[in-house]
């Protein structure tokens, strides 16, 4: 595994907190969880630059991100999703997945509040209790739009 794949997956626990996976994507859970459900979309062979990504990545795509948006109302309801694709320190290619909430919302006893609502979302916060992410990640699972 080369260095950018490793050092993302490091960073982003992406085998830990793996939701679903298709040919050429993943998706699984943040480690940092800003908004209840937020998420990484990354894509499972080295690529630095969008503009590399091949036709079937790109209609890949496409499907991965019905089904994330789908799963994600359903079993949260959001009232806005984000993208965020920045890679300026992770080289990757990913987006970051960001529900939004207009108002509070609750999971197992937890409470989040989206502050960056409705502007730009806050990415900022401390890394989520691995009993918590498991139990987001297996709610989510228990309830894939696929």
């Amino acid at each position: 595994m080369s260095n950018i794949i490793s050092d993302f997956t490091h960073k982003f626990k992406t085998d830990e907190l793996s939701i679903y996976e298709t040919e050429y994507w993943l998706w699984s859970l943040r480690p940092v969880q800003c908004t209840l459900g937020a998420g990484v979309l990354s894509l499972k062979r080295e690529c630095s630059n969008f503009s590399e990504l091949k036709q079937e990545e790109f209609s890949d795509l496409y499907n991965v991100i019905k089904v994330i948006e789908d799963t994600l109302k359903n079993v949260f309801d959001y009232d806005k999703i984000n993208y965020l694709m920045l890679m300026m320190i992770d080289k990757q290619v990913h987006y970051h997945v960001i529900p939004r909430y207009k108002d509070e919302v609750k999971f197992n006893s937890k409470s989040w509040i989206d502050s960056g609502w409705p502007g730009i979302p806050n990415l900022a916060g401390d890394e989520a209790d691995i009993n918590l992410s498991n139990d987001i990640i297996r709610n989510i699972k228990d309830n894939l739009a696929l």
